[in-house]
């Protein structure tokens, strides 16, 4: 005989907090499900196994994460670079890493001692004004005012 358990299967998701297709009754054992009128009935037959829930399938990440360290690794190397150096790093950016560090640079050899207050702010103008090239060239004119200065 064939029982209608389509109440007892909303009962079961409401007690269990669960949706009602992940409600699995045990087929030997239906009779029991149809006499269980109480939660406690309910519960009882949850912890006796006649009723189960179905775990959650869920979207595997595998594939995802295989495609992402793909994408990770490809077009890196030297040969699939395409563009010129400024496509890939902006010039600004370029220019203001530059800039602070040669700035970095001056303000240690002052507190260093190494210049005067004023030697700072004459390098921190020509570092400002784009006379200084690179850092290699900033610690040769550091160099040129401490040879003065002895």
């Amino acid at each position: 005989m064939v029982v209608n358990l389509k109440t007892k299967r909303q009962l079961v998701s409401r007690i269990l907090g669960v949706g009602a297709n992940r409600v699995r009754f045990d087929s030997d054992h239906l009779d029991d499900v149809a006499d269980a009128i109480t939660r406690d009935n309910i519960r009882s037959l949850v912890t006796a196994k006649i009723i189960e829930i179905k775990s959650i399938k869920g979207t595997s990440r595998g594939r995802a994460h295989f495609k992402k360290h793909q994408r990770r690794r490809r077009g890196t190397k030297q040969g699939s670079k395409k563009g010129r150096k400024g496509a890939r790093v902006g010039k600004k950016e370029v220019y203001v890493k530059r800039i602070r560090a040669m700035r970095h640079q001056i303000k240690v050899s002052k507190s260093r001692k190494e210049i005067t207050n004023k030697d700072y702010w004459n390098l921190y103008k020509q570092v400002g004004g784009n006379q200084v090239r690179n850092l290699a060239h900033l610690r040769s004119l550091i160099e040129e005012v401490r040879s003065k200065k002895t």
